[in-house]
């Protein structure tokens, strides 16, 4: 590592103006990045701060903290740098001449959200590696990122403007302001690349990670479809506002994930979920559930590209990259992304109905699972997604709802609501808050409005009830109008019992669900269940799915043995079902295909 008060790097290039930036990947193995700064025209005391989230993630992650040997100089001299708080510094500088910053980036978080660097890839968000020169966020930006030695086989991927790169993708880009340069994440390393084009748009694909039986072309005609049905549900035959966008995809043993951004995303999916090639005399890879997920978040991140990044929260119309920026519109932004996310795949030919009527069953079940949805809205859990959602404990299923999961059945509500109706569709409003907001800022105010002018009557009723109170859906209701029942589903021993476990060997209870009979019997988040007492003996609990084995459904109590803090207890627990035991599980059965492949397809 260098020394403290070395003098800072050369710089091969130093414009007159706006803000530049040099990114070195010094050491692979120490997982170090070394950033250079450069600014023509400081303020005196100038400024400079490094975000404390990024947007698409609402949680304080303070990535201040992998921040190290932060040093600064002005014409040729170190000068003093004060910490002003967790992630602001004010140097004693002068206006008169140009000041560089050095500092070092620990790169170890293998998520979407952070940086890595290690021997075999590299990647970082803006918001983890520049710092922000206060006063200057909207002067043009330009970043040199430095190819490693002794890696002749890595490339370089990212949405920023490409100015004076060599082959591999290693050179200088350049970004209009702060915003948009911390807005394109970069990927390193010896990657899978795919391209195609579709709707106006190029699409670039790079995957990294991935197994030696992944199947590129599949994945890149998968999505292609993905992309043309979502470009065709905002824009019809006109021109998208973007002529580039890039995927970022890195395939790891276990992991799923997405952050969205303006004209690009990074995923993070399991390797086995990937499509698979196969050789003569192979059976054909027929995709499993895994790949439908995946093909899922594809199309959530894409939908993003409107939905949010374009057209956003007002409170988003400019960040605060110190603090909590705060709405309670995440259940419109997340919810309705999460609705047409499994929606697109239908348009794009990738799910039958039955398919999607499963998917359907999975968030309807999600959302009656959680008891958190009787003690707070879903816009008040918008609200709270810095403290609650981001935040999980064992009590939070008990405590908040997911704006996933229950926005998603807020559009699935107004977009049936509107079909019965006969006026106009979800998809029609969706594209008239695109014209109303300019593919901007908006309020909750604006999709009241567009409601009424298109369906000719106010839904701030339904939006009262369905977003701002803890009332339950008209689910049944509405999906029976639409050729979809509803119907009771035999609950599984977690459901029935009112718990969750912690996957593995052993039942390692993770959360108590709220009223159910697990807690009136006294479990506990952290209990090990150890095996029940019968009247016909006592039996050893390796799995929960087990309990049916040796308590047969006549079965009124058994004797929970259960281990908690190294002592050993003996709970008594009613199995008797009661008159609303399944009532959290439900099933879909489709029973007017006609009426609904009218509201499954594109209008």
């Amino acid at each position: 590592m260098s020394a403290r008060r070395s003098p800072p790097v050369a710089l091969t290039h130093k414009p007159a103006s706006g803000v530049h930036f040099r990114v070195e990947l010094r050491d692979l193995h120490a997982h170090l990045f070394a950033i250079t700064l450069h600014l023509p025209q400081p303020q005196a005391k100038q400024t400079f701060q490094l975000p404390a989230w990024i947007p698409g993630s609402y949680l304080l992650r303070e990535f201040s903290k992998h921040l190290q040997g932060l040093q600064a100089w002005q014409g040729g001299q170190p000068i003093t740098l004060t910490q002003l708080d967790k992630c602001t510094w004010r140097t004693d500088g002068a206006s008169n001449a140009a000041l560089e910053l050095r500092y070092e980036v620990y790169a170890a978080d293998t998520s979407v959200r952070s940086a890595w660097l290690d021997a075999s890839r590299a990647f970082f968000n803006g918001t983890s590696v520049f710092l922000r020169a206060l006063g200057f966020e909207q002067a043009p930006h330009t970043v040199e990122i430095v190819a490693p030695a002794g890696k002749p086989d890595w490339r370089l991927a990212t949405a920023l403007c490409a100015e004076k790169v060599d082959g591999s993708g290693f050179g200088r880009y350049s970004a209009g302001n702060y915003d948009e340069l911390v807005d394109c994440p970069v990927e390193i390393g010896p990657f899978w690349e795919g391209a195609f084009d579709t709707g106006g748009i190029h699409h670039r694909w790079v995957v990294s990670g991935a197994a030696p039986s992944f199947d590129g072309a599949r994945l890149l005609a998968d999505a292609q479809k993905i992309c043309a049905a979502a470009i065709a549900f905002w824009h019809g035959a006109e021109t998208p506002p973007l002529c580039d966008y890039v995927f970022l995809l890195n395939a790891v043993d276990d992991g799923y994930g997405g952050l969205e951004h303006r004209s690009s995303t990074a995923l993070i999916a399991a390797r086995r979920d990937l499509p698979r090639s196969h050789g003569d005399g192979e059976a054909t890879w027929k995709p499993g559930d895994g790949y439908i997920t995946l093909l899922g978040l594809i199309s959530h991140e894409y939908f993003h590209t409107w939905n949010v990044k374009r057209l956003r929260p007002s409170e988003f119309e400019h960040y605060d990259y110190a603090h909590e920026n705060y709405t309670q519109l995440l259940w419109f932004f997340e919810g309705f992304t999460s609705y047409y996310d499994d929606l697109l795949l239908v348009r794009a030919g990738l799910v039958d109905a039955a398919g999607y009527l499963k998917l359907l069953t999975k968030t309807i079940n999600q959302v009656l699972q959680t008891p958190g949805r009787l003690q707070q809205s879903v816009a008040q859990a918008s609200f709270d997604a810095w403290v609650k959602y981001y935040r999980q404990d064992e009590n939070t299923p008990n405590a908040t709802v997911s704006y996933y999961t229950k926005g998603a059945l807020v559009a699935l509500c107004l977009d049936l609501s509107l079909r019965r109706e006969g006026h106009t569709t979800l998809d029609a409003v969706m594209r008239a808050l695109w014209q109303r907001c300019q593919g901007g800022p908006m309020q909750e105010s604006d999709v009241l409005a567009v409601l009424q002018e298109l369906s000719g009557r106010s839904y701030a009723s339904e939006i009262k009830v369905w977003v701002h109170s803890m009332d339950e859906l008209p689910l049944s209701e509405l999906l029976a109008a639409h050729g979809v029942q509803m119907q009771a589903d035999a609950a599984q021993p977690a459901q029935r019992l009112g718990l969750r476990v912690v996957p593995g060997d052993g039942v390692r209870i993770k959360t108590v669900l709220r009223g159910g009979l697990a807690e009136r019997a006294g479990l506990a988040a952290g209990d090990e269940w150890l095996g029940i007492e019968t009247s016909a003996g006592a039996w050893r609990l390796l799995r929960l799915d087990d309990l049916p084995l040796y308590a047969p459904p006549d079965t009124a109590q058994v004797t929970a043995l259960v281990a908690r803090d190294q002592r050993l207890l003996r709970l008594p627990l009613e199995l008797s079902a009661g008159p609303d035991a399944a009532s959290d599980t439900v099933q879909l059965r489709l029973t007017d295909p006609n009426l609904a492949a009218r509201w499954l397809s594109a209008s």
